[in-house]
């Protein structure tokens, strides 16, 4: 029986974990893994009791990037079949970026290539001590284009400028610096930074959790105009007279636990 190359399980809390698990191949995706997580991160959308998702790969590494099988294949591809092959790994990260649950990336090893954009993509990600990264694309002759929305609105600019053009690798500390990490822990306190994050986030109102994420992509990046501040002042009323933000608001007045937090 071949073996399941992206594995999900959701806890009975809500947590949906997507681990890539190809570890003899340093997690590099192709193709066919791409569709997977496509198909998986647009399930995942649509479920109402999934309150967050993590993205984890088995192994040493988080992924090497692009399969070298899958790349071979590419470089046969006429200019049509490139186009349909780049849209296929666009519309996955896309898929992952719009996911109305917070998303958190667990990084360990390396993360290169298109791995950085997976990570990218992500709301938060934590990273190991020894986690390092590389936009390594140009030194094949290549660019990190699909992937580059996400990647230089996680680092900035400036940074995307130094590294799409060096291809050089840069380890978990200026990862964090760049904005590309939220966290750096020592491998063995890896899980346990990650818990600590998916547990702040189950603490809070599950709606409130979406509608922030949603916040940010609407208001990110606009004009201060008249109509975006009619819009957030709009956003907050809905949510205090929602049932939720009632019972949060309740709650927090009478000092007690609201109904969604478990104890």
């Amino acid at each position: 029986m071949d073996q399941q190359t992206v594995c999900t399980t959701v806890s009975d809390k809500g947590v949906a974990t997507v681990t890539l698990n190809r570890p003899e191949k340093h997690n590099a995706f192709d193709d066919a893994i791409i569709a997977e997580l496509r198909v998986t991160f647009d399930e995942l959308a649509e479920r109402d009791d999934v309150r967050v998702v993590v993205l984890a790969s088995e192994g040493k590494n988080f992924s090497a990037g692009a399969d070298l099988a899958w790349m071979k294949r590419m470089a046969g591809y006429d200019y049509g079949h490139n186009m349909k092959d780049a849209e296929a790994l666009a519309g996955m990260l896309k898929a992952l970026f719009e996911l109305p649950q917070p998303t958190i990336a667990r990084v360990q090893g390396a993360a290169f290539g298109g791995a950085v954009g997976l990570v990218s993509c992500c709301d938060m990600a934590v990273g190991s001590e020894s986690a390092s990264f590389a936009l390594s694309e140009v030194k094949i002759g290549l660019v990190p284009a699909t992937i580059s929305p996400y990647v230089i609105r996680a680092i900035g600019e400036r940074a995307a400028r130094r590294y799409f053009v060096t291809g050089e690798r840069f380890a978990a500390e200026q990862a964090l610096r760049l904005g590309l990490l939220s966290e750096v822990v020592p491998e063995t306190e890896l899980d346990g930074a990650l818990a600590q994050l998916v547990d702040a986030v189950l603490g809070n109102g599950p709606e409130a959790v979406r509608a922030a994420k949603d916040l940010i992509n609407s208001v990110a990046g606009q004009d201060i105009t008249n109509d975006l501040i009619e819009d957030t002042c709009a956003r907050i009323a809905h949510i205090r007279v929602s049932h939720q933000g009632q019972e949060g608001l309740s709650a927090f007045l009478n000092k007690r636990s609201p109904s969604w937090k478990q104890d």
